[in-house]
């Protein structure tokens, strides 16, 4: 066990190197997004420094992996995803992804008169994508103030006012994936067509 422990410890400097290679990260631009300094950052890889929870935990964060990828943790075995839910302003979100960074993939399920509290429009960096699975969704974006119901697709990027919630009378259900800024989804909404009776 103890020889498997120390295996596994050798090998997180040559895999934390591959990661930075492969991101094309410097030395100095990973001890900006860390905090930790250029040096311990070249023996960490070198594997003359020995992994901390201390030192691994801010790489996770930087490299936007799960802390145990850099460690090789064993896989489970087990592809599913198992949603814990997170309950913010009385709408609940489900991950429905497992990394950090790139595309998140989430269901909410949103209560009428949800979300509750603040109902200013909010701008951040990133694209999102909104898939209506039953219901209704009103999306205030910039001036436009839209009602989406099942089967409607809207994307749009995040530095554009906007603001999501139920009108009601049901709950609504919908997919939603999220991705940083420059990660377009490649899925456009599609204006209604006129009703022509």
């Amino acid at each position: 066990m103890a020889n498997d422990d120390s295996a596994a410890l050798a090998a997180v400097g040559p895999r934390l190197r591959a990661l930075r290679h492969q991101r094309g990260t410097t030395l100095a631009q990973l001890a900006d997004l860390t905090g930790i300094s250029v040096s311990t950052l070249s023996r960490l890889e070198s594997g003359s420094r020995r992994p901390t929870l201390e030192l691994l935990l801010p790489l996770a964060r930087a490299y936007q992996v799960p802390l145990d990828e850099l460690v090789d943790a064993p896989a489970t075995g087990d592809p599913r995803v198992h949603p814990k839910p997170i309950v913010q302003h009385g709408v609940t979100f489900l991950p429905l992804t497992r990394r950090p960074g790139g595309v998140q993939a989430f269901k909410q399920i949103l209560p009428p008169g949800t979300p509750t509290g603040e109902h200013t429009q909010q701008t951040h960096e990133g694209y999102e994508w909104i898939y209506v699975l039953s219901g209704r969704l009103g999306l205030l974006l910039g001036e436009h103030d839209l009602t989406l119901t099942p089967g409607e697709v809207a994307e749009f990027d995040t530095r554009v006012p906007h603001r999501v919630y139920n009108p009601g009378p049901g709950t609504a259900e919908v997919l939603n994936l999220f991705g940083p800024q420059g990660e377009r989804l490649h899925v456009r909404a599609r204006p209604a067509v006129p009703d022509k009776g």
